[in-house]
């Protein structure tokens, strides 16, 4: 749908805003009530200088910082659209991240950039309660939904206790769901962080060099023992880490949720 008839400059607007904010509400205002539906074309700078009366850099601001928050996607030389909501992922559930997508109507691809065996440095056998030099099994690969990338998953895993790791082809299920194959895990351990990634992540993730990513550090046991120690990186332009708790569960001496 084309939109640069709509008219924003009819919605009630707050003269006491600067121009830029004056003109973000606006759009927001349209994204927010449904009039513009995920995907669809904003009006153009050419439009939205004629409805405001402002200068290009007015409106350059206000459509910048709403694609910078994830309201807007700007395609050089096609035009802005509504960005399509962000997804989530549980800090408290073990999900699938392909199962999360197709139940978005969209589809997951995986692209494996490493997979191998290693010794642990210092930090990895610190994190898998190993010993330095023992072996263990690495992936790093990439997710994206309809072809964008939302995942950066780092992956060690104990051999001892998914010895077959290095044998299942990973572009056609993802690590999660073949270890949630295997058991179910005994205790699990979610650590979030904002970050701003190196210039290779922003690279793999294709994100412009101000936009700051979640990171998502999870260790799981068995039986005492670690499975596995990953971290995951996600645009904060395209996901939400989400938690959710059940009140009779929760547990306000641990600050975490009873098992």
């Amino acid at each position: 749908m084309n939109n640069d008839n709509v008219s924003l400059s009819a919605l009630p607007r707050n003269t006491a805003r600067p121009f830029y904010q004056q003109i973000k509400d606006a759009i927001l205002h349209n994204i927010r009530s449904g009039a513009w539906l995920p995907g669809e074309r904003v009006p153009s700078e050419h439009a939205l200088l004629a409805e405001f009366g402002v200068s290009r850099m007015t409106v350059n601001r206000a459509l910048r910082e709403l694609t910078q928050l994830g309201h807007l996607k700007r395609v050089h030389g096609v035009g802005t659209f509504v960005a399509q909501p962000a997804s989530h992922a549980s800090l408290i559930e073990l999900k699938n991240i392909a199962d999360e997508i197709h139940a978005n109507g969209k589809r997951h691809s995986a692209n494996v950039m490493r997979l191998q065996s290693v010794r642990a440095g210092p930090a990895t056998a610190r994190h898998m309660q190993l010993g330095r030099g023992d072996q263990v099994f690495h992936i790093v690969l990439v997710h994206h939904q309809d072809q964008i990338p939302i995942q950066l998953e780092d992956r060690f895993v104990n051999p001892t206790l998914v010895p077959d790791f290095m044998r299942v082809d990973f572009s056609d299920t993802t690590p999660t769901k073949y270890l949630m194959s295997l058991f179910q895990p005994d205790e699990i351990e979610h650590t979030v962080q904002a970050v701003m990634p190196i210039v290779s992540v922003r690279e793999t993730l294709k994100i412009p060099d101000t936009e700051p990513c979640l990171r998502l550090v999870r260790r799981t046991w068995r039986k005492g023992q670690v499975v596995t120690y990953a971290s995951f990186l996600y645009p904060s332009s395209r996901y939400d880490l989400v938690a959710r708790y059940t009140v009779e569960r929760f547990d306000p001496i641990s600050k975490g949720v009873s098992q």
